[in-house]
């Protein structure tokens, strides 16, 4: 899943409002293999069924849905190791003033808030039918 920005212009007071969206893809995911870093273009957000091109192969349509409650994005980066200083006496203390990095310590991680949204915009791939079933509304 992947949370992508959306640029909304507000009218009323010029000010620009921002909204996430959350790319849920994985319905797609046991079905094609999709590398990390691969080109894609986005479009149709505005529409009730987006269109989600990947690496110009993969054709997905998606559909809104709304979240049980508020969803939460986060970012997560590597934090700094955690640094014990040493500092009051003691005759076990035979670090006094330096600084000590546990090195059996687990890797950890930082967690920052980026948004929150009340809808996902759930991906499928795009079959024959979803374009025919297109044409046909488009006539009516």
């Amino acid at each position: 899943m992947e949370a992508d920005l959306m640029h909304h212009d507000n009218q009323e007071d010029g000010a620009e409002e921002e909204d996430y969206v959350l790319l849920d893809l994985d319905a797609v995911l046991a079905q094609v293999d999709i590398s990390p870093d691969a080109p894609y273009v986005l479009s149709g957000l505005d529409t009730s069924e987006p269109i989600l091109i990947i690496d110009d192969k993969v054709k997905l349509i998606g559909k809104y849905e709304d979240t049980i409650g508020t969803c939460f994005v986060f970012s997560e980066n590597e934090a700094a190791p955690l640094v014990q200083e040493e500092t009051g006496p003691s005759e076990a203390n035979l670090f006094a003033g330096r600084c000590i990095v546990d090195p059996n310590q687990a890797p950890t991680k930082e967690v920052k808030p980026v948004a929150q949204l009340q809808k996902i915009l759930k991906f499928r791939l795009l079959m024959d039918e979803d374009v025919q079933d297109a044409n046909m509304e488009s006539k009516t």
